[in-house]
């Protein structure tokens, strides 16, 4: 019995569309955390924004990101 890698993907996409919202505001959380800590915000702002950006938009609620989600065989 191996790890079937496809659906780990698949399940960690369905995630992303359900929860996007929520991993960006955790993405933000960290990312101010960071800032406090270790200091460089132009550089943590940027890791953050470029996290955020990969996140698919969610149908209907107007949340920013450009990504868009692969296709799945079903």
């Amino acid at each position: 019995m191996g790890i079937n890698f496809d659906d780990l993907k698949n399940k960690a996409q369905d995630l992303v569309e359900k929860h996007g919202d929520k991993i960006e505001d955790g993405v933000e959380k960290a990312g101010d955390f960071a800032k406090k800590k270790f200091g460089h915000d132009e550089q943590v702002d940027k890791v953050v924004d470029k996290i955020q950006d990969a996140i698919p938009d969610r149908p209907g609620t107007g949340q920013p990101g450009t990504a868009q989600p692969e296709p799945r065989d079903k």
